[in-house]
Parts: C-alpha cells; structure tokens; sequence
C-alpha cells in the first residue's frame, strides 16, 4: 500500500467506497465520537469543508467508540446528531475501531506513514497522555491512534504530509490545509 487510493472504505450505509474515488482532491481524515470533549471540532471542520470543498478539498469522518465508549451510537444517530448540531455535511463514514487487532487498515497504514508524536506541552496535554495511555494500554503496539480526532492530511496524490493530534489548534489543521491546496 502507496497512498490511501489502495483502500477501500465503508460509507455510513455499509457500502464499499474506494478512496481512489478521491484522487486529485486534498483530504482530511478524522476519527471522531460525539461524546468527546473535542467533539465541538465539527464546527470548525464544518467551516473548513464549506470555504475549501470547492478547491478540491474533502474530510473524511470515521466514527471510532474505542476511546472511553464516547461514540456510542449507530451510524445514523451519530450522523443525525453531527447534521443536526454541527451542520456537518462532509462525507461520513461506517463506525470503525482505529486500534488494535480489529484496527481499519487504512487507520493502522496512516499511524505507519505518521507515527504519534505527542499531544503537545502542557497540563492538559500531559493529562490527556496519562488517560490515552490507560485506555490505549490493551491496544499494545497496534495503539495506532491515541485519540479521538486525529487528523491526517492527505495531498493531491494520496500521500500522508501531516498528522495533527486532537490538541493542535484548528487555526494550524487550516493553514496546513490550505498550504496543500
């Protein structure tokens, strides 16, 4: 596997869809719960698909419930709450597990091209390296994603150029997306 263009994914109704489907196009790809304190990341990620899809832009949204059971629901109660709250209208996709034997492998192919670096410097991110580690400590080595919405920029060729923990401001996910745009 070269670029995300090998995978094939399942959308929210359990269909198959190849991310070659997206070549030529910059994407974004997030896990996401809707219980998690980085959930209001769907307002400006919303924000972010309206102003550039037209530039060729997409984020590609993977409900994960592996990160202290904060997404719960099926795919239609998540995509319901994430229309009806957030407005969000980009792509949306089946729930999948983003860690351990059980892991998508476009998930555990993403964490190869862009290993974790850490969530940052500070009290909070400190804390949060602390709960990730707890939860993530069944996952051993196939712990590929520390959190819930991490980011991967994908460029117009389907590599991986950047990896963007849940703690790295909005403001920096944009600059970079539009950088690669």
């Amino acid at each position: 596997m070269n670029t995300v263009y090998d995978f094939t994914v399942k959308d929210r109704k359990k269909n198959d869809v190849s991310l070659a489907d997206y070549k030529g196009k910059v994407l974004l790809i997030v896990n996401t719960a809707t219980g998690c304190g980085f959930t209001p990341h769907y307002e400006p990620l919303e924000e972010m698909y309206k102003e550039m899809k037209d530039r060729g832009f997409e984020i590609l949204d993977f409900p994960c419930n592996q990160f202290a059971n904060q997404a719960p629901g099926d795919e239609d109660e998540i995509h319901q709450f994430c229309t009806l709250k957030f407005g969000a209208d980009f792509p949306q996709f089946a729930k999948i597990d983003v860690n351990g034997e059980t892991a998508d492998p476009l998930f555990a192919f993403l964490a190869a091209e862009k290993p974790f670096a850490g969530f940052g410097k500070g009290l909070k991110n400190a804390a949060l390296n602390k709960f990730a580690d707890m939860n993530n400590k069944a996952f051993g080595d196939k712990a590929y994603i520390k959190w819930n919405f991490t980011k991967f920029l994908i460029d117009r060729e389907g590599k991986v150029i950047a990896r963007f923990e849940p703690t790295v401001d909005m403001k920096e996910v944009k600059e970079a997306v539009a950088a690669a745009l």
